[in-house]
C-alpha cells in the first residue's frame, strides 16, 4: 500500500437539497478517509449520492453539514473566493461526456485550464503521457471518444493537482475504450503519486482500486481496502 500520509477526511458530511416542502437527503453522514496517492473507486447504484460526494469533495457543492479536510485544512467553509482557488489549485476533473470546448483544439482545451494556475504542468507534455501528441491540433469532432475523454485527462493533469476526480469517466465509451481510459488512470495515479476518486455504477471496476467505497442511500455501506488490485487488462465485463 502507498504512503499512509492522508489527504482527504470526511467528518459526519450531510447533503441536504431543499425541493419545495420537501427535505431531500443525498448524504447522510458520511464519514471517509482518502490515503495520499490511492486510487478509490466509489462504487453503488443510480442515485445512491456518488456525484453529489465527488461535488462536495472537489467544491462544487458544500456540504449541509459536517468538515472535509484537505491536507489538513477544514475546506468545508471557505467563502466563495477561497473555494474557486481550492478548486483551481488542488482539484482535477474528469467528466463522463469529456466537456471540451468544440471551437478550440486539444492542446487549446487543455492550455485554457493551464492557465487557471501558477504553476502548470507542459501542456505537450501531459497531451504526451496521454499519447496524444500527435493529435493536438485537432479539434474535439475530429477525435474519437476515446480520444476527447484523454484530452480531458491531460486537461485535468495540466493543473497538477494532488488529486483528480473522475465521474462515471468511462461511462460513455465501450468496453476496449474504457479499458484504455482507465488504463491511463492508473498508470497516472501510479507514476505521478497523484489520488484519484472515481465513482461508477460498473462493479467490474472497483478491482483496480486500492480502496473500494460502497454507497448505498447517501450513507457509506462498507469500505474495502485492496491489497492486490488488477490491471485494467485484467478486467472483463
Amino acid at each position: 500500500m502507498k504512503d499512509r500520509e492522508e489527504i482527504l477526511v470526511l467528518e459526519d458530511v450531510w447533503k441536504v437539497y431543499r425541493m419545495g416542502a420537501v427535505d431531500v437527503m443525498a448524504l447522510r453522514g458520511i464519514n471517509l478517509r482518502i490515503t495520499k496517492g490511492e486510487f478509490v473507486v466509489v462504487l453503488g447504484p443510480s442515485g445512491c449520492g456518488k456525484t453529489t460526494l465527488l461535488n462536495v469533495i472537489g467544491g462544487i457543492d458544500n456540504p449541509t453539514k459536517g468538515k472535509i479536510i484537505f491536507n489538513g485544512r477544514d475546506v468545508s467553509r471557505l467563502d466563495e473566493t477561497g473555494m474557486t482557488y481550492h478548486r483551481r489549485k488542488n482539484i482535477g476533473y474528469i467528466f463522463q461526456f469529456f466537456n471540451l470546448i468544440p471551437t478550440l483544439t486539444a492542446r487549446e482545451n487543455v492550455m485554457l485550464a493551464a492557465e487557471l494556475v501558477d504553476n502548470p504542468r507542459g501542456v505537450d507534455e501531459v497531451l504526451d503521457i496521454v499519447g496524444l501528441l500527435d493529435r493536438a491540433s485537432h479539434f474535439p469532432s475530429e477525435l474519437s471518444g476515446g480520444e476527447q475523454q484523454r484530452v480531458a485527462i491531460a486537461r485535468a493533469l495540466v493543473k497538477n493537482p494532488p488529486m483528480i476526480l473522475a465521474d462515471e469517466p468511462t461511462g460513455s465509451l465501450d468496453f476496449k475504450t474504457g479499458i484504455k481510459i482507465l488504463k491511463v488512470m492508473k498508470e497516472i495515479n501510479l507514476k505521478e503519486k497523484i489520488t484519484f476518486i472515481l465513482v461508477t455504477h460498473n462493479s467490474i471496476i472497483a478491482e483496480i482500486a486500492d480502496k473500494v467505497v460502497y454507497l448505498k442511500d447517501g450513507e457509506v455501506e462498507r469500505v474495502v481496502l485492496n491489497e492486490e488490485p488488477l490491471s485494467p487488462d485484467e478486467l472483463e465485463w
